[in-house]
């Protein structure tokens, strides 16, 4: 079976704050920024993988979504309860000085795992977990 990663999804409670960390702080390109209801989606990505985005949304962007269900993501996103996603660095310490010198709340440290990595984490301006992680063989 041919499969391939191509979108995932995390959610943002700002747009602009989103587009600020992900392009600036981070380097991901902007592929797209649609409007639509009274919505927003913008789509980024990493040069280096053309082929794979990552789509910034609104808390329960579904149209079938209750009132209730918006809220209770709106809720779960301010606690930081939602998922995020990882992406791989060739050098973690200077991933980890440039997003902290954004003023990003970190999580953890760069740290060598037991595992084969060393990794770090923040949380994105709507509070969703970023991990950033290189694996031991890519280090100097």
């Amino acid at each position: 079976m041919d499969l391939k990663l191509r979108q995932c999804f995390i959610a943002v409670d700002d747009h602009d704050k989103a587009l600020t960390f992900y392009r600036d702080v981070l380097g991901l390109e902007v592929r797209n920024d649609v409007g639509f209801e009274g919505m927003r989606w913008v789509t980024v990505g990493s040069p280096l993988q053309p082929d794979v985005e990552i789509v910034l949304e609104p808390p329960a962007a579904n149209p079938d979504a209750s009132p209730s269900d918006r809220e209770a993501m709106a809720r779960l996103l301010a606690k930081g309860m939602l998922r995020g996603v990882i992406f791989s660095t060739a050098d973690c310490d200077a991933l980890f000085a440039r997003v902290q010198e954004y003023g990003t709340d970190v999580v953890q440290e760069p740290m060598d795992q037991p595992y084969g990595v060393r990794d770090c984490a923040f949380r994105d301006p709507a509070g969703n977990l970023l991990r950033f992680m290189e694996r031991a063989e890519g280090r100097r």
